[in-house]
């Protein structure tokens, strides 16, 4: 549930950008920081919050424009920049070596495991799955909108960009530990 909860603030601005593209991001940027509010009133360190952070930052900036020029041309193409924002957000964090997944799964991982390059490589595949799933939203909204093509498109991109990266989330760690453990018995299985 800790990765999809740092989606509500992005699906409440959806939902309400239907409306008015501007209290889309207003509801955007009020339901990410409540959030942000509550995980750190928990306790909940800064590095299980980086998509929380980098969520209010781009409401922040999207919900200046919207109210300083509520006719801008952003207001058409929400839909590509706010998949970018989060593509560049995954990405960017890799590029750093601090992927954004790391401290979610922390939250619910022992501490004897945080040091392990098997962990760290899990958490790199698994924001790097949210790279695609996002980038592949993105440039799929882009294209669908460069050729008017029906809605059902989008919202297919929408469900395959998101789904996959779930399920893998959800499958991933599970098979990377069972290998490691395999890998474990085999060499303690040796006789000397």
């Amino acid at each position: 549930m800790g990765y999809l909860r740092g989606f509500i603030p992005w699906i409440v601005a959806g939902v309400v950008s239907s409306f008015d593209w501007r209290w889309g991001a207003i509801a955007g940027l009020v339901s990410g920081l409540l959030l942000l509010l509550q995980d750190r009133s928990r306790g909940v360190g800064l590095d299980a919050l980086i998509l929380e952070i980098s969520t209010v930052v781009y409401f922040v900036v999207v919900g200046a424009v919207a109210v300083a020029d509520p006719g801008s041309a952003l207001a058409d193409h929400t839909d590509v920049v706010s998949f970018g924002w989060l593509a560049a957000t995954a990405w960017g964090t890799l590029a750093i070596r601090r992927p954004f997944t790391l401290g979610i799964a922390k939250r619910q991982t022992p501490p004897e495991y945080w040091d392990m390059p098997e962990f760290v490589r899990v958490n790199n595949h698994i924001t790097s799955a949210w790279g695609a799933g996002f980038t592949f939203i993105g440039v799929s909204l882009a294209v669908c909108g460069a050729v008017d093509a029906p809605a059902w498109v989008g919202i297919a991109a929408h469900v395959a960009g998101l789904v996959g990266p779930a399920v893998f989330t959800k499958v991933y760690p599970a098979r990377a530990q069972a290998r490691l453990l395999a890998a474990q018995a085999s060499v303690t299985a040796v006789p000397r």
